[in-house]
């Protein structure tokens, strides 16, 4: 399985303040980018796989709505994550 409980844990000590910290809104981001970064490769290889091009629209919908969260709560926490996922150009 591409997600185990190990990556989980590593995203989360990574990103969050600790690797049980799972409700942070970085850690959310992370976890929903690695989600997105493995669909997107997915979607390269099966064209027509429409059930996993909705979800992966679900998900890039979902952390969007959290970096606004972010952004509306905390900027330089915003600015922290965005930079370190690299998710701007």
């Amino acid at each position: 399985m591409y997600l185990s409980k190990e990556i989980k844990e590593q995203i989360f000590a990574e990103h969050g303040t600790s690797k049980t910290d799972t409700g942070s809104a970085e850690g959310q981001i992370a976890l929903f980018s690695h989600r997105i970064d493995h669909l997107s490769e997915h979607l390269k290889n099966n064209r027509k796989d429409y059930n996993t091009e909705r979800s992966l629209v679900k998900l890039v919908g979902k952390r969007r709505s959290l970096l606004d969260y972010l952004k509306a709560k905390d900027i330089e926490r915003y600015r922290a994550i965005v930079k370190k996922l690299g998710l701007r150009k």
